[in-house]
């Protein structure tokens, strides 16, 4: 097993960057997955580390090898990609041995590999079947075990659920998180969905526009994002964002009928704007007479989504559990814990700390 690093890595197509002077330490063992919108430059971060994208500077290391301009056979690394890329002809256990009969094992060897994979994965009663007769959860297993079977040092995945149904994604990221736990191999992970990332990473690297915005645990991101971009990101529904008015009170919020919120963050001058930053799972709804009401609610059985229109016009979600719903049409008032409400510099975007 390896850690990854990479070194003020850029990526250059023409006279375009990319990627820009990233540097990131992936240790020994550890699931990182990358996440951002589409068009961040994770995937290309992460066929740079497979070697299937040049490296046009800096530094991309394996363990103690330099592997920057390394063939990506020798790299130690095994990728699994969005699509299956199986081969239809083949069975589920020529399919997960084929790597290893093109490079020349022995026989005796790609089977005990692909045993070995295939109990890990519960793929036993596939092996004799053809990728035609598998549903598209058993197909990315067969090829998660192509990779298993390659013992790798560092294993890539490159948003290999997208294809999935709803179910399937959730059975598949248990299964990968189990994957992980038993060999306990570095894993990079590629996905634009953050549930996804915060499910089953022990660090996330937030990209935006080819450059970092903030590495973390998922819930030391989602506790103390750096910026309002990692704020928004981490966390489903995506964190409530307000115009804010300095007072000497505090903040004082139009869209909550100008009621004022207390803190003790270091604030700017008092009439400056800032962005007020409230989660929806960290509010409440009270019946109070109030400019918010209730457009729609969203029962989702144990929990409920409620959509507020304010006098301002903003956009407000607020989580609440089961049976706690209120009706569309209610005038409702917003309760909040000051103290985990975030406060933002309006120009800049970053976190008033």
């Amino acid at each position: 097993m390896s850690g990854v690093t990479l070194e003020k890595v850029i990526k250059r197509y023409g006279d375009v960057q990319v990627i820009h002077g990233v540097d990131l330490d992936i240790e020994d063992g550890e699931f990182c997955v990358f996440v951002g919108p589409s068009g961040c430059g994770k995937s290309t971060l992460l066929r740079m580390v497979a070697g299937l994208e040049e490296t046009s500077d800096g530094k991309i290391s394996i363990g103690d090898r330099n592997v920057t301009h390394v063939d990506p056979a020798e790299r130690g690394v095994a990728m699994v990609f969005q699509t299956y890329a199986l081969y239809p002809h083949m069975t589920v256990e020529e399919n997960m041995g084929f790597g290893l009969k093109m490079t020349g094992h022995p026989k005796d060897e790609i089977k005990r590999k692909v045993s070995e994979a295939s109990r890990i994965l519960k793929l036993d009663d596939y092996l004799a079947r053809k990728p035609a007769a598998l549903s598209g959860g058993q197909r990315q297993r067969v090829a998660i075990g192509r990779a298993i079977v390659r013992g790798p040092e560092v294993f890539l995945f490159d948003e290999p659920l997208s294809n999935l149904d709803a179910e399937l994604r959730v059975d598949m990221r248990v299964e990968i998180a189990r994957l992980h736990n038993e060999l306990g191999t570095t894993m990079i992970y590629v996905t634009h969905d953050q549930v996804e990332a915060m499910t089953l990473a022990d660090k996330i690297v937030v990209l935006r526009a080819g450059r970092i915005e903030q590495v973390g645990a998922p819930m030391e991101l989602y506790r103390n994002p750096d910026n309002r971009f990692v704020a928004g990101f981490i966390g489903s529904p995506s964190m409530n964002f307000l115009k804010g008015t300095v007072t000497e009170g505090g903040v004082e919020v139009a869209a909550l009928g100008g009621e004022v919120i207390p803190t003790s963050v270091a604030l700017p001058a008092a009439g400056t704007d800032v962005i007020v930053g409230i989660r929806p799972q960290e509010a409440t709804l009270s019946h109070e007479a109030s400019p918010l009401k209730v457009d729609i609610t969203e029962q989702l059985g144990g929990v409920a989504y409620e959509y507020l229109s304010t006098p301002t016009g903003e956009a407000l979600v607020i989580e609440s559990k089961g049976d706690d719903a209120i009706k569309a049409g209610t005038e409702v008032r917003v309760g909040y814990d000051a103290s985990r409400v975030m406060f933002f510099d309006a120009a800049t975007e970053a976190r008033l700390l």
